[in-house]
């Protein structure tokens, strides 16, 4: 019977005739040799890439140069009628005719203003200028002119003037009004314009709290024309 089983020990080891080989102990100085080797060539390799891009990037410019010029002297047909249409000349826009207005006007709706005291004002305004107005406004408003009343009230100093009073809510709201009144003016091209018309009038007075109180209200309206040169005068140019 032959014996099938391995040999264990030492001893059956050198009598069966096996021997072991020992294994080739790694050299460690060796190695970082190899890796120095290995990271230069990869340094190489990448300069190389690198010089290989900058050379394409350069031949790809050069292509794209020559294509533009290219298409610069080749264009189109329908390009170049497209420029010889922006390069004709507009048509000038035509502008409708400004229709000169001889007059101008200005509303107040529902101020809260006393109906006597702006019937006074458009008295005192009426027939004047809207800027020789807006100063003697301004002057009432300093308490160096007075506004011409009717009515038991103190006499006032000034010329033509007995009774009068220095009402300083109204006028305030007259200003404001003649100011825009003068925009108005100078939007329709008016010149040296003349107060023709004031009219105040009385408008729906609101009930105040709980209904004890009506407030006061009132309606304005001013309206302005152009200085006609008067008759006398041109009668006299004539002859």
């Amino acid at each position: 019977m032959t014996n099938t089983e391995k040999p264990t020990t030492i001893i059956e080891k050198k009598k069966t005739g096996i021997v072991e080989t020992p294994k080739p102990k790694a050299d460690l100085n060796k190695a970082p040799v190899q890796k120095k080797k290995n990271d230069k060539l990869a340094e190489a390799k990448a300069s190389e890439d690198k010089e290989i891009n900058k050379e394409k990037q350069v031949e790809q410019k050069a292509s794209n140069k020559n294509v533009q010029k290219d298409s610069s002297i080749n264009k189109s047909p329908q390009s170049s009628d497209s420029e010889k249409a922006k390069d004709k000349p507009k048509k000038p826009i035509q502008k409708k005719p400004i229709i000169k207005k001889t007059e101008a006007t200005v509303n107040g709706r529902n101020l809260p203003l006393s109906t006597k005291y702006s019937i006074a004002i458009c008295k005192f305004i009426k027939n004047k200028r809207i800027e020789r107005a807006i100063d003697e406004l301004e002057q009432v408003l300093k308490q160096k002119k007075a506004i011409p009343m009717k009515g038991e009230l103190p006499h006032r100093k000034g010329k033509k003037i007995m009774s009068g009073k220095f009402p300083k809510k109204a006028t305030e709201h007259f200003i404001k009004l003649l100011k825009n009144l003068s925009a108005n003016a100078n939007v329709h091209g008016l010149n040296k314009p003349i107060i023709v018309e004031a009219i105040a009038n009385i408008a729906s007075r609101p009930f105040g709290r709980f209904g004890r109180v009506r407030k006061k209200r009132t309606h304005i309206k001013i309206k302005v024309k152009e200085k006609k040169p008067s008759t006398k005068k041109t009668r006299k140019k004539l002859k």
